[in-house]
């Protein structure tokens, strides 16, 4: 016996709640705002990075429009993941790209290594 009925179905009511940029529609219009953004980070490679982002992400002054319409269109922990994925993408691509040492398979030892 609540002295306010309606108070228990409001809570009900505010649990269910499905938030928008969940939906369909709304990680679409995140996943097309993430590309434009990193897609203009590439395109703009060679200017030096001015901006920060988050997770350590530099990023030059002329893809500024670009974030400002990813970071409203997704929700900041998305924004934080992407981030860190693109780059980890970076660092491996780095490592891939750099000496010829460390390019390819790492050499395993072989089986006659072990023999006695």
């Amino acid at each position: 016996m609540s002295t306010a009925p309606n108070s228990d179905s409001d809570d009900h009511h505010d649990a269910g709640t499905i938030m928008a940029d969940v939906l369909s529609k709304g990680r679409e219009s995140c996943y097309k705002a993430r590309d434009a953004f990193y897609a203009c980070v590439e395109k703009h490679a060679d200017k030096k990075p001015t901006e920060i982002a988050t997770m350590g992400l530099l990023y030059p002054a002329d893809c500024k429009k670009s974030r400002a319409q990813y970071v409203n269109s997704c929700r900041p922990s998305w924004v934080k993941h992407f981030d860190r994925q693109h780059c980890a993408k970076k660092r491996v691509q780095r490592l891939l790209d750099g000496d010829d040492d460390r390019r390819g398979p790492m050499a395993l030892p072989q089986p006659y290594t072990f023999k006695q």
